[in-house]
């Protein structure tokens, strides 16, 4: 691991930019923002992505990635959240892509994962259900042998992007013997499939992005199964990983600290900035210090995954400090714009106006409450890290 960019790395820095600056338009940023237009905007988005190579950048070569090192990985994501661009929809490249090049039939392999890697073929995941959350192994939704199909009854919860998929990656219980963990498959099941109902959950943010997935008698061939029968709790491992990883925020974190630094430092005519507040400036020197510890975590991560390592304990650690920085950052955000009642003096950017409202801030600060929870709580890390780490 290394923290000073090569020449080469500055280079491929500046393309990054280029391709930001050319690709992510205001206009097409407003679209993925409206709930109207946000599958299609965002379709078209990853396209744009796909197109140069970059929207599965983390895989193999042999199936569309891009042998990125850590450090281009790292500046890829930064460039980023620099203009507010987002990143490819989680679900389907960033966390079942992996257990499909990994675990997958050939024939799984190529009807799956072109599509994803397209956006052709979006994905959500079918993990969670009413009671059997962080205690994923409790799951009772039950798929049952007939002949070459598997017949699934049950509901799945807190489903992200339910409404929108067109597949969903399901861990589905085929087995009553031996440990619950023994008991799981890993089935891919089209949304399509007559018996499929989906109920929106409106969450804090008032913003639809949760459902509940209900199964009724549905037909679903045994070719969908990934892997073999039972041992769908094996890929589901490796696929949190990959999701804990992911939804540490480290660059989200860093662009909003530095746009938490500049409202901040707007004043009136007669009055001081945040950053003269002596509360304040401790409060940002602490949240900036976990930040930097954070930040090279993820560095030593990535550092790990390029040398051919899966990310094992230390993606909980990630995820863990992540979520709970991210929720530090989203206060400290709160804060500014409470204290300027939603709008900062003396700051006449149109955009930055707006990213300042006391809206914006509210949503993501409402949004960021989750961070603890989804891809397992912050207390399940704690165990697997005690667990793995310290052996206790």
């Amino acid at each position: 691991m290394h923290t000073k960019l090569s020449h080469q790395e500055l280079a491929f820095q500046e393309d990054v930019r280029a391709f930001m600056r050319e690709n992510f338009t205001p206009e097409l940023a407003a679209k993925i923002a409206h709930p109207a237009t946000f599958k299609s905007a965002t379709i078209e988005w990853q396209k744009r992505l796909d197109s140069r190579g970059w929207a599965a950048n983390g895989w193999p070569e042999e199936h569309g990635g891009c042998a990125w090192s850590a450090t281009q990985k790292y500046i890829y994501c930064n460039e980023l959240a620099a203009v507010g661009a987002p990143d490819v929809i989680p679900m389907g490249i960033k966390m079942l892509g992996p257990v499909l090049y990994s675990y997958g039939s050939e024939e799984q392999k190529q009807k799956f994962l072109p599509a994803t890697k397209s956006s052709d073929m979006w994905w959500c995941q079918g993990y969670s259900e009413v009671g059997a959350g962080s205690d994923l192994a409790a799951l009772k939704t039950r798929a049952v042998r007939d002949g070459d199909d598997y017949i699934v009854n049950g509901a799945k919860i807190w489903t992200t992007y339910a409404q929108y998929a067109d597949w969903i990656f399901c861990l589905v219980k085929t087995s009553d013997e031996g440990r619950p963990q023994g008991c799981i498959s890993f089935l891919l099941i089209d949304m399509n499939t007559p018996g499929i109902s989906v109920s929106p959950i409106i969450s804090i943010d008032e913003e639809h992005h949760l459902n509940e997935v209900h199964f009724e008698n549905v037909r679903v061939p045994v070719g969908n199964r990934i892997g073999e029968e039972n041992q769908g709790w094996t890929y589901a491992k490796a696929l949190l990983t990959y999701e804990r990883t992911a939804i540490a925020g480290v660059a989200y974190c860093k662009h909003t600290l530095e746009k938490v630094r500049k409202l901040a430092s707007q004043g009136g005519e007669e009055s001081l900035s945040l950053l003269d507040d002596v509360d304040f400036q401790a409060r940002l020197a602490d949240v900036e210090i976990e930040f930097m510890a954070l930040e090279f975590l993820e560095l030593r991560v990535l550092s790990s995954i390029d040398n051919g390592e899966a990310p094992g304990m230390e993606s909980s650690l990630l995820k863990l400090k992540g979520s709970e920085v991210q929720q530090l950052v989203q206060t400290l955000l709160w804060d500014i714009a409470g204290s300027s009642g939603g709008m900062v003096p003396d700051m006449h950017d149109a955009k930055a106006l707006w990213e300042c409202q006391g809206n914006v801030a509210r949503r993501e600060y409402m949004f960021g409450r989750a961070a603890t929870i989804y891809g397992g709580s912050n207390e399940v890390q704690r165990n697997i890290i005690a667990k793995y780490a310290l052996g206790l």
